[in-house]
């Protein structure tokens, strides 16, 4: 029996999970905090991730203490610390700051579709990974990526293209992760056994069901 359901995600003990969504066949992993986000259908995380403000396509791979849309402090004013924006924490007459907060949350990450993030990558605020794009282990993405680029360092860099650029652009007109559960466990021996042109090759003739 397949242990990820349709309608609903399989979220691991110790997970921390406000305002968010998921998708169908997600699975989130041990320790992991997700916060007003929204996770697309087979998209999953592994243990200890920090995701927040983001939303994330389908098919996102997301390894182990990643942090996507990692929060900032207040660098402009006269301090960086909590009590600025957290102060209800602090004084029984004195209110948290809403307007930071709401600052916050509209600065939304964006993780493209068939995409992987490496082992403790960091991804700031309003960055967008494209569509099959590679985020090397460890590093730190402060500008956006394009589709099938692997980027990787502090801060990140393009290292190489994952595709040509042509493979690539045939690859996001076929748009596979559009297709439904049915049609995918029916390709998965061509995933499995054809490289990516051979399977454009193949399937970019086939019509939709």
């Amino acid at each position: 029996m397949a242990r990820l359901r349709s309608d609903q995600p399989f979220i691991h003990p110790g997970c921390t999970i406000s305002n968010s969504a998921f998708g169908a066949y997600v699975e989130i992993g041990a320790g992991t905090r997700v916060a007003n986000s929204v996770v697309g259908d087979y998209s999953y995380c592994d243990r200890t991730c920090d995701i927040a403000n983001a939303e994330i396509g389908k098919f996102a791979n997301i390894a182990s203490f990643t942090r996507i849309g990692a929060t900032d402090h207040p660098m402009e004013k006269a301090s960086l610390h909590h009590f600025l924006y957290r102060s209800a924490d602090y004084w029984n007459d004195a209110e948290d700051d809403a307007q930071w907060f709401a600052r916050r949350a509209s600065r939304v990450t964006t993780i493209g579709h068939d995409t992987w993030i490496g082992h403790a990558a960091i991804i700031k605020p309003e960055v967008t990974i494209g569509h099959g794009a590679v985020v090397a282990s460890g590093a730190i993405v402060t500008k956006d990526v394009a589709p099938y680029t692997i980027v990787g360092g502090v801060t990140a860099q393009p290292i190489r293209r994952r595709y040509p650029e042509a493979v690539a652009e045939r690859m996001m007109n076929l748009a596979w992760w559009d297709w439904d559960n049915a049609r995918l466990r029916a390709a998965l021996p061509d995933f499995r056994a054809l490289g990516a042109e051979a399977f454009l090759d193949k399937y970019e003739s086939v019509p939709a069901c």
